[in-house]
């Protein structure tokens, strides 16, 4: 059911149904023992007053006369225009001591001898059930029974049941139209946020600010502003890229449509081999700037905590290592790794972390001299940080250059870096809740820092890669 207004009013409907029946079943039992009730006090209380008639003081022969009107008057019963139908289906019997029958009703039920039990007893006679009261008499020697059919009873129940669920039928019905219409007026809050966002235009993504605001609309207005938010986010950046790519692409390309032309147009071989390697050149820088902007582009999106996963760190920086361990030695350089022992399991995310490893090692090893060494110093600080480390043996850098190292685009003492490692690993310690630094160390070289959420500290041991 995708309606929230049919599907409360079918909550409601049901609840209201199981409840009207609840207590529709209960008043059919407790009405069915009152009037049972009732009806066993007028049988007994008929009884008394037969007896009570019994008891005259009168002649033998004035009994018989007296017995013969009560069946003259009795056989009438249910036939008269004066009367009630129920009169046929309540009856009397009187026995003397003798076990003969004095007096009856024309509806009794047909005894085959004279009952014994005192009090009520329930009977059936010719399909039908009776509910009766015995009442001797000791002083005549007397047995006077007064019964009803049980359908008396049954029909009376029947019309009071009747009586009380159809007002509730009907009430259940037109409450059904009510609560219909009090739903859809409290849902209008809802259906005017709906006719808002369907209204704003399909590029505004500025925040929703509903006047008034029902408090339970509070969060989903939150949360749809949440969203607009970060779509905006993803757009800047996506601008930010596109832009940030255009800029970037736009010189070389037009330096290397330059060098085709100087090629084409060289007088000589010297010339056209000497364009031509210029076009080389510009086309490593232009594949290495592409390749650092796809990276970043991949990484940036993924860096959602929800990909995060439980990680040794320090096994992700030896197989980051390994992997490059070749490349480092081609350059004449020595690559070091110092581990300071300790557990380094953190949930993060494992790639991530290896590709900013990664820039900070190119970095360092474009600025470090033949015969150099790169050192990777991993440790665990006192305030539970983890501290991950590159330290090259090049010149340094200016201090007042080392904040625009991050920069996107900003390559210092390198015409052949893209200018975007160093940003790359900005982007990604900060996505993981840590942060990176530079500064020049006192022994030489530069120092590239980064932190991340860890444990805590003990000794230091060194493996030579």
């Amino acid at each position: 059911m995708t309606s929230l207004r049919r599907r409360t009013l079918w909550l409601v409907l049901g609840l209201m149904i199981f409840g009207t029946a609840l207590i529709a079943i209960y008043n059919f039992h407790d009405s069915s023992h009152e009037i049972a009730e009732i009806y066993d006090a007028q049988l007994a209380q008929n009884a008394r007053l037969l007896q009570g008639v019994m008891q005259m003081p009168m002649q033998t022969d004035q009994h018989e006369q007296l017995y013969q009107a009560f069946n003259e008057a009795l056989s009438q019963a249910g036939h008269h225009k004066i009367g009630h139908p129920y009169e046929s289906k309540m009856a009397f019997q009187v026995w003397g001591a003798d076990g003969q029958s004095l007096v009856h009703s024309a509806s009794t039920p047909a005894f085959e001898k004279p009952l014994d039990n005192p009090g009520f007893s329930d009977l059936t006679s010719a399909g039908h059930g009776w509910r009766g009261f015995l009442l001797p008499d000791e002083k005549l020697g007397l047995r006077i029974w007064v019964g009803e059919r049980d359908d008396v009873r049954q029909d009376l129940v029947d019309r009071i049941v009747r009586h009380t669920l159809l007002p509730n039928v009907i009430g259940i019905l037109l409450l059904a139209v009510l609560v219909w219409l009090a739903i859809g007026w409290g849902l209008k809050p809802l259906q005017d946020m709906a006719q808002i966002i369907r209204g704003r235009h399909p590029e505004s993504l500025d925040p929703l600010h509903l006047v008034p605001l029902p408090k339970e609309l509070e969060p989903m207005q939150a949360a749809l502003n949440r969203l607009l938010f970060q779509v905006e986010s993803m757009l800047q950046r996506e601008r930010r890229f596109i832009g940030d790519a255009a800029h970037e692409l736009r010189t070389p390309l037009a330096v290397l449509h330059v060098h085709a032309q100087n090629a084409l147009q060289a007088p000589n071989d010297i010339a056209r081999n000497e364009a031509l390697n210029y076009m080389i050149v510009g086309v490593d820088r232009l594949t290495r700037v592409v390749n650092q902007l796809l990276i970043m582009a991949r990484v940036e999106p993924e860096l959602a905590p929800k990909t995060w996963r439980l990680i040794d760190l320090e096994a992700v920086v030896r197989e980051t290592l390994v992997e490059l361990t070749s490349w480092v030695l081609n350059k004449g350089l020595e690559l070091s790794l110092e581990v300071q022992p300790g557990s380094y399991r953190i949930t993060s995310d494992g790639a991530a972390i290896s590709i900013a490893l990664q820039n900070l090692l190119t970095n360092a090893a474009n600025f470090s001299p033949a015969g150099g060494e790169l050192l990777v110093h991993l440790s665990q600080l006192p305030e539970g940080e983890i501290q991950l480390s590159v330290k090259d043996m090049g010149p340094g850098i200016d201090e007042q250059q080392l904040a625009r190292l991050f920069e996107r685009f900003y390559s210092q003492g390198n015409p052949q870096g893209a200018g975007l490692g160093l940003s790359i690993v900005e982007m990604i310690a900060k996505r993981l809740g840590g942060s990176v630094m530079l500064k020049n160390d006192h022994a030489g070289g530069l120092l590239a820092t980064l932190k991340l959420p860890g444990s805590a500290s003990n000794k230091l041991k060194k493996t030579t890669i």
